[in-house]
């Protein structure tokens, strides 16, 4: 793990590294929708607003992926002193959150013809609502610390304390009565047909292509700014 602490060899990893991502994420999502959209067929009760799923549920697992991150990176920051780690976790924060709202408008949307409504204090819901607050207050702790130079264990911790909301989000629909749907997939099974099945896997596949992109994208343009102003605070001193 600490074979990547050194900035140089990540960045030598992270800049060839990142247009992949991105560009194959593009087109697998691309085909993906235009998949979801023109092709998939209309599903028996729901008929063609079952083709939200294809944006919604991968925006979903991604949004609850992102703050998996951003716990492990704090842990790994916290646990280790790993000098990437903080980088990591702010580099997730943006695009977790980004993922997360997209998943509560298009669920939004989606449950308007299904329950007659835009919105419902549901368990998933509400703690899918609150994991995207929990983006935002992440997102505005750690950019206070890097403003005023405080420690990078703050944010840290909230990425930890924040994580017992991710099983939360998974289980609702279990623990409490819910107007959402149970989970369609399991481990080993799959309770969907197969023409979502394989549409829905190619759109988690892509969408994650493009987080993992955006990540290392934000991390290289974090890690310039630190280095842009160590060299600045350099030059200060030897004046």
């Amino acid at each position: 793990m600490h074979a990547f602490a050194n900035p140089a060899r990540f960045l030598r990893i992270a800049r060839p590294l990142t247009p992949v991502l991105l560009l194959s994420g593009l087109a697998i999502t691309a085909a993906a929708l235009v998949y979801g959209l023109f092709f998939a067929p209309a599903e028996r009760l729901q008929g063609e607003t079952v083709r939200i799923l294809f944006i919604h549920v991968p925006t979903a697992w991604l949004g609850m992926g992102g703050w998996t991150a951003i716990a492990i990176a704090s842990l790994v920051e916290l646990v280790w002193r790993h000098p990437l780690a903080a980088l990591a976790a702010r580099g997730a924060a943006v695009p977790g959150a980004v993922f997360a709202a997209v998943c509560l408008a298009t669920g939004s949307i989606w449950g308007r013809p299904a329950w007659g409504t835009w919105w419902v204090w549901d368990g998933r819901l509400t703690s899918m609502l609150v994991l995207l607050f929990l983006y935002i207050g992440y997102i505005a702790l750690a950019g206070a610390v890097q403003r005023e130079g405080g420690s990078s264990r703050i944010p840290a911790i909230f990425g930890l304390v924040g994580a017992v909301n991710i099983p939360i989000i998974h289980y609702s629909v279990i623990w409490w009565n819910s107007l959402h749907q149970p989970p369609s997939l399991g481990m080993g099974s799959s309770a969907m047909a197969a023409p979502f099945l394989w549409g829905l896997l190619a759109a988690t596949l892509g969408f994650s292509l493009l987080f993992g992109g955006v990540v290392l994208a934000r991390m290289r343009a974090l890690l310039a700014d630190i280095q842009a102003e160590a060299r600045l605070r350099r030059k200060a001193q030897e004046v």
